[in-house]
């Protein structure tokens, strides 16, 4: 360590941009944030006050909504900021702070996706014994298990990414502290924190992918042999909404964490950033909103209640 170590960093963001452009990009994402803030926040709300959304579909997803508000929260209030101020200093605490809750909500998330795939699986090939394998217990068992693994995969994700001393350029060229762009102004050899968090990509992604895949396959195959074309609808449409959702985060979090540092760059890097730091979580309330005709109803519910406050 000499006078010459990185106590802070620069987050380049879209400070490039003009001024006419920034402004228009503060009003857009400052749209998004809050639709995306009002809508996870309602569908916690009902999911955890309506009597009648208690099965583990509806605890899930308010689980769901609530790691997208920590997720969302993590980053986008800070881009905002830097859009309309020239300071776009962080500390190194501040950095490894956030890059650990970033870790923390998008693992937990990544793992209770799969959990939900499951679940659609046997309410769907097992419904007769669906209330008996998905109680209660295990449905907090199950939210308590991907918490727990995004707890501990961020303080082994954030001590990879700064164990080596930064005494190189401080300009990180993203909106927030993302890990592989980071990892690249260290001093030392980045290719072991590289290929660590590489393979923990693998095993956080590619694990629950192969779950949600066996899944659907599963629940395909029991579609696909039933008569009535009524129930292959629905069926179809309760799933379509979790697909779309898998989709968009996983397929965004694999070129973030999976691709080859020599096919980044912060043209390329950015729009999949915000692709599932805000784009996800502001989807993820509209998909189950819209698709979901129970849904529908509790938020009907829910709106004349407050009309009549």
């Amino acid at each position: 360590m000499n006078s010459s170590t990185v106590t802070e960093f620069i987050l380049v963001g879209f400070e490039q941009s003009s001024s006419s452009t920034r402004a228009l990009l503060f009003a857009l994402f400052l749209a998004l944030y809050s639709l995306a803030m009002a809508m996870n926040g309602l569908i916690i709300f009902i999911t955890w006050t309506d009597p009648r959304l208690n099965s583990p579909m509806y605890f899930f997803l308010g689980h769901l909504s609530f790691l997208d508000v920590c997720f969302i929260t993590t980053t986008i209030p800070q881009m905002l900021i830097h859009l309309v101020v020239k300071n776009h200093i962080v500390s190194f605490a501040s950095c490894s702070t956030q890059m650990y809750l970033v870790f923390c909500a998008g693992v937990a998330e990544c793992i209770l996706l799969a959990f939900m795939a499951y679940d659609r699986y046997v309410a769907i090939c097992h419904p007769l014994s669906y209330a008996q394998i998905m109680s209660r217990q295990v449905c907090v068992k199950l939210v308590s298990t991907a918490w727990f693994f995004g707890l501990i995969n961020g303080i082994l994700l954030d001590y990879m990414t700064f164990r080596g001393p930064f005494c190189r350029d401080n300009h990180i060229e993203n909106f927030f502290c993302e890990a592989p762009i980071v990892i690249a102004l260290s001093c030392g050899d980045p290719q072991f924190s590289l290929k660590t968090i590489f393979a923990d990509a693998v095993v956080v992604l590619l694990s629950p992918m192969v779950l949600i895949v066996i899944s659907y396959a599963r629940i395909l195959a029991s579609i696909l042999g039933r008569a009535s074309s009524s129930g292959r609808g629905k069926t179809f449409s309760t799933c379509a909404s979790h697909l779309t959702v898998v989709i968009l985060l996983y397929t965004s979090a694999m070129f973030s964490y999976m691709n080859p540092r020599s096919t980044h760059g912060p043209d390329k890097d950015k729009p999949f950033s915000l692709l599932y730091t805000i784009i996800t979580p502001m989807c993820n309330p509209i998909i189950y909103s819209f698709r979901n005709k129970e849904m529908k109803g509790a938020m009907m519910r829910a709106l004349r209640r407050t009309s009549l406050l």
